[in-house]
């Protein structure tokens, strides 16, 4: 399945808990004041790419603990990440995926493929990066105002 990216990591260890993947999608409608990615925005930028490369590339390194999901925005592509997160734990990989998204705003659109990527990630860090929240003590997170969810006990209630 083809995907847009801006680019991929192979290595991160800022990107979530443990050695991680990091799939940096193209393509941001928010454009945030401040974004470390702005190179990202640009729905016509990066390259193309597909699942199947990226998942081999993920499966062959014995050495990581899971996949990030970054941008651009991810929600902006929910199908190709939807199908690699369901790849991703067959391998025993946990899936993260950052958004500048509200949570409760994804949640309140009950849009099919977006459902279907929540449903597929362990953890979920929504909201905009916000500049005058930065903080460099978080871990994982740019900005106070973004939250850690643990999806699967969220859904349960």
């Amino acid at each position: 399945m083809e995907i847009s990216l801006a680019g991929t990591v192979s290595d991160s260890i800022v990107d979530g808990p443990g050695l991680r993947y990091v799939v940096f999608v193209q393509g941001c409608p928010r454009s945030c004041p401040g974004c470390h990615n702005p190179q990202t925005h640009d729905p016509l930028g990066g390259y193309l790419s597909t699942t199947e490369s990226l998942l081999q590339e993920i499966k062959s390194d014995k050495l990581l603990d899971g996949v990030t999901f970054s941008g651009g925005e991810p929600f902006m592509q929910p199908v190709p990440l939807t199908s690699m997160a369901e790849e991703i734990h067959k391998f025993g990989f946990t899936a993260i995926l950052y958004t500048g998204h509200c949570w409760e705003e994804l949640i309140e659109a009950n849009r099919h493929a977006w459902n279907a990527l929540i449903k597929q990630v362990d953890v979920f860090l929504d909201r905009p990066f916000r500049r005058e929240l930065r903080n460099w003590k978080l871990s994982f997170r740019g900005s106070s105002n973004q939250r850690f969810i643990d999806v699967k006990r969220t859904l349960k209630g």
